[in-house]
């Protein structure tokens, strides 16, 4: 086997990394540009400044949440990985209350 043809573990985790990031500043410019468009299109079909600014505040809060993605996998990680309480809550059955049953008020 030739040298050149021998590529090396670190290379290709340093090629993942590289797409990898990429692949995330890719999503986050398509991300930009479709809050743009949307902010865009709010003010051009309601004329309403008031449409406008919500539309810019979510595209804000969409954007935020795809750059602390990570920061935010791990707070959602974090509450679903608690354990639950030590016992089940218990449920207890009462008697069944003097008076006509479901079945005979269907017969009335």
């Amino acid at each position: 086997m030739k040298s050149e043809n021998v590529m090396l573990a670190g290379d290709v985790l340093t090629w993942a990394t590289t797409k990898t990031t990429q692949v995330k500043t890719l999503i986050l410019a398509v991300a930009v540009v479709l809050v743009i468009a949307a902010v865009i299109s709010a003010y051009w079909r309601t004329k309403s400044w008031v449409a406008t600014l919500v539309a810019f505040v979510l595209g804000a809060l969409v954007l935020w949440g795809i750059n602390n993605m990570d920061s935010l996998k791990g707070k959602v990680g974090s509450e679903i990985d608690e354990k639950p309480a030590a016992s089940a809550p218990h449920v207890r059955v009462a008697q069944a209350l003097p008076g006509p049953s479901a079945h005979e008020i269907g017969q009335l």
